[in-house]
């Protein structure tokens, strides 16, 4: 393991989930040497990343020393060069430093020349070493020849089943009567037996498809596991008959709702399912619920993204509601339009500004807007989701008002959304 200390600069890349940042803070915290760890996921700005990193390299040389170095390293830093002036002030007289980037590739704002000055570093501060742990590095990462690559290979089958059946789930949640003789060596066991078999029926059936990672393939085993046992529970199959248990409980391995999150709350019907006369509960589907604001600006977005602004009087003015054109432009009856025109909401959507928007959403509104709601952190929220895109930013701002944006979503979406808060989306829909 020497070698991942000893060049100036060293990439650490591999799929998520394959042990690379957990095998580095365990290496580096066994063998003493100096060093600091950045989560890159956790700095939202260029400097932010530039300031932490500086500051926890102050902090790791301070425990090392034990000698306060305030006013002495400044701890404002904005560019690069910043950064090299104080890594060189810092770093003077000090054996070996190992500093860890984890997660560089995704960092947010960040400059094109950010990895290739960071990967230089080790060459220009002798004790210093670079570790960047990246998920896929292209081949001009560091525009550096020579930079030792180190590869973590996603897990195989046998070793993800291996890594899950380190701590096996209790079949029964609840002890037993002592009148059963069920001591706890035999439940221990059984437990062993039938979560390792059932570790390699969902890794056939659900994971080597759809999670192919090892805490995915955890969270699957943990949804599943309840259901799988619960004919165990009621008496109907002993502990032992797992060929058994698996052609009963085959609808659970068939099913892939343990795969799929929603934002909308559906309303489910009866979910049990019979078996030889037992019911269990089903599946639910793991659903994250919007606010009702949220809500309202989504149907807003999407009917500024898809109607016309020429038609906004048409759909959103009140005195105007009357004279709506009926939908199908129009047309005289039984005879054939020439032109045939594509419905609206199978095209894709059109930028728009956010001052439309909030006419559209004052508008829709069968209220007024409650004057302490902050419209705009929730519009930066669904941003952040995904669910509303930027396409066009003027100075960098995300709520400057010259951006424009648009839906990332379809119109099933959209219905769902409206009528979740009981608004009929179709009547301000334009043909």
């Amino acid at each position: 393991m020497a070698i991942l200390i000893s060049p100036g600069t060293l990439v650490v890349h591999g799929p998520e989930s394959t042990a690379k940042t957990g095998l580095l803070k365990s290496y580096l915290e066994l063998s003493g040497l100096k060093h600091a760890f950045i989560p890159c996921s956790e700095c939202i700005t260029g400097r932010h990343f530039l300031e932490r990193t500086l500051a926890a390299c102050v902090n790791a040389i301070e425990q090392a020393v034990d000698i306060s170095l305030d006013g002495v390293i400044p701890s404002r830093c904005e560019s690069l060069s910043t950064l090299t002036s104080s890594f060189e002030r810092l770093f003077e007289g000090i054996d070996k430093f190992v500093l860890v980037l984890d997660g560089i590739d995704e960092q947010r704002e960040a400059p094109p020349t950010l990895l290739p000055t960071l990967a230089r570093l080790g060459q220009l501060i002798p004790c210093l070493s670079i570790v960047m742990v990246v998920t896929y590095p292209h081949p001009r990462l560091l525009h550096l020849p020579g930079a030792p690559h180190i590869y973590f290979s996603p897990y195989t089958r046998e070793q993800a089943i291996q890594i899950a059946s380190v701590r096996p789930q209790a079949i029964f949640s609840e002890p037993l009567s002592p009148s059963a003789n069920y001591s706890d060596e035999l439940a221990a066991e059984d437990d062993a037996w039938l979560w390792s078999r059932y570790c390699a029926a969902v890794w056939d059936s659900l994971a080597s498809g759809a999670a192919r990672d090892i805490v995915t393939f955890k969270s699957i085993l943990d949804k599943l596991w309840r259901p799988f046992v619960q004919p165990i529970v009621d008496g109907t199959y002993g502990t032992r008959d797992f060929s058994k248990l698996m052609v009963a409980q085959r609808k659970i391995f068939q099913a892939e709702s343990c795969l799929l999150d929603s934002v909308i709350d559906e309303p489910q019907e009866d979910t049990t399912v019979l078996t030889d006369g037992k019911s269990f509960p089903n599946l639910i589907l793991v659903t994250h619920d919007l606010p009702y604001y949220s809500k309202w600006l989504l149907c807003a977005a999407y009917l500024a993204s898809f109607n016309p602004a020429r038609q906004d009087n048409i759909y959103f003015m009140k005195a105007t509601e009357r004279k709506r054109r009926r939908k199908g432009g129009g047309a005289i009856a039984g005879r054939e339009s020439k032109n045939r025109k594509i419905p609206r909401h199978l095209l894709s959507p059109s930028p728009f500004p956010l001052d439309r928007l909030l006419a559209i959403l004052h508008a829709v509104l069968p209220h007024d807007l409650t004057p302490t709601m902050d419209i705009y952190t929730q519009l930066a929220t669904l941003c952040s989701l995904r669910l509303l895109l930027r396409t066009a930013v003027i100075g960098g701002d995300l709520l400057e008002p010259g951006a424009k944006w648009k839906v990332n979503f379809g119109w099933e979406y959209a219905l769902k959304l409206a009528r979740s808060v009981g608004f009929d989306i179709t009547d301000h829909v334009a043909e």
